[in-house]
């Protein structure tokens, strides 16, 4: 999907629909810089570094000063995405908190998965990296789309760990069934062709190989859940189906607050799918707020 913004106006509506559910719409990201033969420092070093998970190296960048009883902020990127289009909004969290970013496996710097992947797989190396640049902490985890998904459905699991939850326009618990309700089988046209190369991602064919299953909401304790939607209704462009793929993406933003009776549900007015760089001043202040309140 190279080449294509979800901020560009106009254009083709299945394309800015294929950005939602696929994403990666983005140029493709620089090379990220080579290995460090130092050490990561879970305590002092900023900027990128690698580090190794199950055998596996794994790029990740953090900003900030980790603090003694203050949360660790871990965002996950969307599907298609990597850690540098976190650079801003990093940068802004790590002036009060510790922020740390890394790229899945199939994504940005990091090696390759060995095979298909499973949201207990792809929960496994977030493990690794929790331990290496979160130590002891409580951790917010902050994700979008894609990276929202599986943050959601990490933290029921990691109640221990993760105190925290903001989850910016993030994947619907039930996407697969959205979409083949709201685009029928017998589709035409820039549709169908949505409808096809979204549940082949969805069935593991994408550089991360992450085959995403719907499930139910779980509990995941007592904790501040921050849900974002976006406000600019673009899926709303396609032609015959896209009203029906809004609605379907409002209730599954919806959905994510069983996550917690805490939960709220926040609309980001001016925005398309990123919310944090077209509307960053919400992201960081919902990130920002679920931060002080696992902070006490």
């Amino acid at each position: 999907m190279k080449g294509y913004s979800m901020h560009k106006s106009g254009g083709i509506a299945a394309v800015l629909a294929a950005c939602l559910f696929l994403t990666g719409c983005d140029e493709e990201t620089e090379a990220d810089p080579a290995p460090s033969s130092a050490p990561v420092s879970q305590a002092a070093f900023t900027g990128a570094k690698k580090i190794t998970v199950d055998g596996k190296s794994v790029n990740v960048s953090c900003s900030g000063t980790l603090e003694k009883g203050k949360p660790v902020v871990i965002l996950l990127h969307g599907g298609g995405d990597a850690l540098d289009k976190f650079a801003g909004l990093q940068e802004t969290l790590g002036k009060k908190n510790r922020a740390c970013s890394y790229d899945r496996l199939g994504a940005g710097g990091s090696d390759q998965p060995a095979g298909r992947q499973t949201f207990e797989t792809t929960g496994k190396v977030l493990t690794g990296v929790l331990g290496q640049l979160a130590a002891d902490s409580p951790v917010v985890l902050a994700g979008h789309s894609l990276g929202g998904l599986i943050a959601a459905r990490y933290a029921p699991e990691h109640q221990d760990k993760i105190k925290g939850l903001v989850l910016m326009d993030a994947t619907s618990p039930t996407q697969n069934a959205d979409l083949t309700r709201e685009i029928p089988a017998d589709a035409t046209g820039d549709a169908a062709d949505l409808r096809a190369q979204t549940l082949a991602v969805f069935n593991g064919e994408s550089p991360e190989k992450l085959v995403v299953a719907d499930a139910d909401v779980k509990s995941a304790g007592d904790i501040p859940v921050e849900v974002i939607k976006h406000g600019q209704e673009y899926l709303a462009q396609l032609p015959q189906y896209g009203p029906g793929l809004e609605r379907a993406w409002t209730e599954g933003q919806e959905k994510w607050l069983a996550l917690s009776g805490r939960s709220k549900l926040t609309v980001a007015k001016t925005s398309g799918h990123y919310i944090y760089q077209d509307q960053p001043d919400v992201a960081v202040r919902e990130i920002e707020d679920v931060a002080a309140r696992v902070a006490g």
